[in-house]
């Protein structure tokens, strides 16, 4: 029987074969969703120039001096400043009327709000006076070019996903593109003839097509795009032709099922019949010390291009596939996409715990395999005394039976992964666990 290596040794083995992928200049409005593969500095500054930030007058502070209720300061009105003009420099004595956002007047240095003159609010024509009815202080009602970022300053960090707000100050910035991280084209494969659509009438034997639309949503809550999604029959001949009709569109294949060491398993069966070294696929299995997701393969496809596009094999029970999906095809996207070290570190990669949690419930672990056990945040337990005033969050797996690779439907409830080392015999109320967060949590 085959030895079962750690995890994190088989993450590196599929991590070994996979290089980054190119990254791509893209205009900021095709840019939304995608993560920025670049340092951005303003190359503008914001405000770009001196600009009033009220709809009223614009003046020299000294020349509205004594004004008030009773004693308004009269002031002519020398010319308009609407939004995007560049106005003529004011004189002294004299005042501009000024829009919300518009270019200051060289030699202005304050605002008069229109509420504290005589004029009413609104389109109407330029006066030619105003009465000004408070006096104002130099810098008032005034925004000042550069005070929110200078030209050259840091704006945003690569690894950034770049959000309707994120895409805004880049352009207020002065960029109109920007390099973004590679989106990676993966293709899910589903194998078994025993599989059915979703919502088709079951005969016996027949199963619905779950792990198909579990991946594709996977792939995609990843920052991945899934092109395709097909299915194979269990034969080595149907299987690779699936595989190579999938390498065409793919950066990444990625099955579920027909890993193990059934009679009609079609990915052992293909790993058995491709021989040589000119074959179209490569594939080797291991069995990882983790429950679930024991059976685990990966290797590659021949495209018709010449491309070795990286397959990864995970097994066929949901549980499986959701764990196996979260701990290695994760990290493998961040490796394709360039992103897996961000700037936290190796705590930051996809498929690491990130946080500490405590049990609400005990339960039994299985023996020599690290255990991930999907759970969801819940009250402390009834009368526990094992309170530590850590402030940790508690956890409560999501079914009753644990981590069995079978219980999809209890999955939706799942907001985390409990991780159990392989040494630990059974996991007792308030042990601390390590959380890996599920994407959609």
């Amino acid at each position: 029987m085959a030895q079962m290596i750690p995890l994190e040794d088989y993450v590196a083995q599929v991590l070994g074969a996979l290089s980054p992928l190119e990254g791509s200049r893209l205009a900021l409005g095709q840019a939304h969703g995608r993560v920025l593969a670049e340092d951005v500095t303003a190359a503008v500054p914001v405000p770009p120039w001196t600009n009033s930030a009220m709809d009223g007058y614009a003046v020299r502070a000294e020349d509205t001096t004594g004004a008030g209720p009773q004693t308004p300061v009269v002031l002519p009105v020398s010319g308009d400043v609407p939004a995007g003009a560049a106005p003529r420099p004011l004189a002294a004595g004299t005042a501009q009327r000024i829009m919300t956002g518009a270019m200051l007047p060289e030699g202005a240095d304050a605002v008069v709000k229109v509420e504290d003159t005589d004029q009413d609010p609104g389109p109407h024509p330029v006066p030619e006076r105003v009465e000004i009815h408070a006096a104002v202080s130099p810098g008032l009602s005034v925004r000042r070019a550069g005070e929110d970022v200078t030209a050259g300053d840091p704006v945003m960090a690569s690894g950034t996903r770049l959000s309707a707000a994120a895409i805004s100050a880049l352009a207020s910035v002065g960029l109109g593109s920007v390099l973004v991280s590679p989106q990676v084209r993966v293709v899910v494969v589903s194998t078994g003839a025993e599989l059915r659509d979703a919502g088709q009438a079951l005969e016996p034997g027949t199963i619905p097509d779950s792990n198909s639309l579990l991946l594709a949503g996977l792939v995609a809550e990843h920052g991945a795009v899934c092109t395709s999604v097909a299915r194979s029959g269990d034969t080595a001949e149907a299987l690779a032709k699936v595989l190579r009709q999938a390498a065409a569109g793919a950066d990444l294949i990625v099955t579920s099922g027909g890993v193990s060491a059934g009679a009609f398993d079609p990915l052992t069966m293909l790993a058995q019949a491709q021989q040589g070294e000119a074959v179209p696929v490569h594939l080797d299995f291991v069995k990882v010390a983790m429950q679930p997701g024991k059976p685990q393969g990966h290797g590659w496809v021949l495209a018709d291009d010449g491309r070795r596009v990286p397959i990864i094999c995970l097994p066929g029970n949901p549980v499986s596939v959701l764990v196996s999906f979260t701990t290695i095809v994760a990290p493998a996207l961040a490796r394709l996409s360039g992103q897996e070290m961000g700037h936290g570190g190796t705590e930051s990669l996809p498929g690491r715990p990130r946080l500490t949690a405590r049990a609400a419930l005990g339960w039994q672990t299985p023996p020599g395999r690290r255990q991930h056990v999907p759970v969801r945040f819940s009250e402390a337990p009834t009368g526990s005394d094992v309170g530590d005033g850590s402030g940790r969050p508690w956890v409560t797996p999501t079914h009753r039976l644990g981590s069995g690779s079978h219980l999809v439907a209890s999955l939706p409830a799942a907001q985390a992964l409990a991780v159990v080392d392989a040494e630990v015999e059974a996991v007792e109320v308030g042990d601390e666990l390590p959380l890996i967060p599920l994407s959609a949590s």
